[in-house]
């Protein structure tokens, strides 16, 4: 392999939206940073089938429903 090439491959936690945490390899950070997730598949409707509401951090989720709120009823 070509020396110099490839990113710092190291341990991180990763803290889930629950608490709940483990540790992976990546090239996220320095090595032991703390990943804390927004949106993990505990909670994200792609993988709960949809029954959980995304919590709105920052008003991010009523600044689209307000802007493109009326786009997507149903006629």
């Amino acid at each position: 392999m070509k020396q110099g090439i490839h990113p710092d491959y190291h341990d991180i936690k990763v803290v889930m939206t629950d608490g709940s945490e483990f540790v992976t390899r990546s090239c996220y950070g320095a090595k032991d940073a703390t990943l804390n997730l927004d949106i993990d598949p505990k909670v994200h409707p792609a993988w709960t089938g949809g029954q959980q509401q995304l919590m709105d951090r920052g008003g991010r989720l009523s600044r689209f429903n307000s802007k493109f709120g009326g786009l997507f009823t149903k006629k």
